[in-house]
């Protein structure tokens, strides 16, 4: 049985003192899909298979007198009677674990968090972020989903979003990161064989590095058909990584994420005054799975590992130091 096939819980009036009170564990089995948006992923993480949990979401319904859950294009979304559930959920979950834990030992993180985000973040800030976080916490362990869209309005199975400009959501909390900087870069080869833009002029006649226009999700990433309109397409990528290598490898001028291009010695950033785009990195979590220790404890190194980088991201070189020209050191899904 899929989701779809859930079958639905009967609506009617509110319980009476003295009807059925909800099982516990069909408590849990709710605040298992909550997380996920999933009937399949919860029983995954449950040791059930699906048809169980869907029964289980059915006895709770027909326990608590309403519906718990919504369909939604993205997954099941919780009903107003349904966080009121989830949050009796959290607490029986919080008693089990105080059980099974010794107060006089450190606390230990366990379970999965699932995030999405954008390649450079996901590669520079988040990988290592949790990285670090595991070496504290080893039964802690994370699912990173490299994805350049806008937050989702339906973010089924993700505990966390990474975006790029401020999100416009619901039912969900947003929180600033921080910002980065993007410019314009050349390899070393390409300038050698090509010469260097020296006004904004000659730089719009070389080919740029950068986005698919057609398909790009993000409208703040869209900044090159503002600042360079007349500019034509050199090799367009979904892919960040794919703009830097192209770029390194002189297909033409990129407009990188400055902390992804200054790793590369081999790359210069253009007309550095001219072009410096700043754009800031948002963070998008539901207030349930925040309640989760895990997921607050890796957006907490979220932020700390985007703090850490901030002269980087600012564009400051990756040993701190600019680059201008071709004579520097140095001088997006990004």
């Amino acid at each position: 049985m899929d989701d779809a096939a859930r079958p639905s819980g009967r609506g009617g009036p509110e319980r009476l003192p003295g009807a059925l009170n909800p099982n516990p564990d069909d408590l849990l089995v709710l605040l298992a899909v909550s997380r996920s948006g999933r009937f399949t992923t919860a029983a995954e993480s449950l040791g059930l298979n699906h048809t169980t949990v869907s029964r289980r979401i059915a006895a709770l319904e027909a326990a608590l007198g309403g519906r718990v859950l919504a369909r939604t294009p993205g997954g099941w979304q919780l009903t107003e009677r349904g966080g009121d559930a989830v949050r009796a959920a959290e607490e029986v979950e919080s008693a089990l674990r105080a059980l099974s834990h010794d107060p006089s030992g450190p606390t230990r993180l366990s379970g999965v968090v699932r995030l999405s985000a954008t390649d450079g973040f996901s590669a520079y800030i988040a990988a290592p972020a949790i990285a670090g976080l595991q070496q504290r916490h080893p039964q802690l362990s994370a699912e990173i989903v490299t994805v350049t869209r806008r937050a989702q309005q339906h973010r089924s199975g993700l505990d966390i979003e990474v975006v790029v400009g401020e999100p416009q959501v619901h039912r969900a909390e947003s929180h600033l990161l921080g910002e980065y900087a993007l410019g314009m870069y050349a390899s070393r080869s390409y300038l050698d064989a090509h010469g260097a833009p020296a006004t904004a002029e000659e730089l719009v006649a070389r080919p740029l590095v950068y986005f698919i226009d057609s398909i790009l999700q993000v409208d703040d990433l869209d900044a090159p058909r503002r600042l360079v309109p007349g500019m034509r397409d050199g090799i367009s990528s979904t892919n960040v990584f794919v703009h830097v290598e192209a770029t390194r490898a002189g297909a033409g001028i990129g407009f990188l994420p400055c902390y992804m291009a200054d790793r590369h010695p081999d790359l210069v950033r253009l007309l550095p005054a001219q072009y410096d785009e700043r754009l800031p990195y948002w963070m998008v979590v539901r207030s349930e799975s925040l309640r989760q220790p895990a997921v607050a404890a890796v957006a907490d190194a979220l932020r700390e590992r985007t703090r850490a980088m901030a002269p980087a991201l600012a564009g400051g070189g990756a040993d701190g130091g600019s680059g201008a020209g071709p004579g520097g050191g140095s001088g997006a899904g990004s």
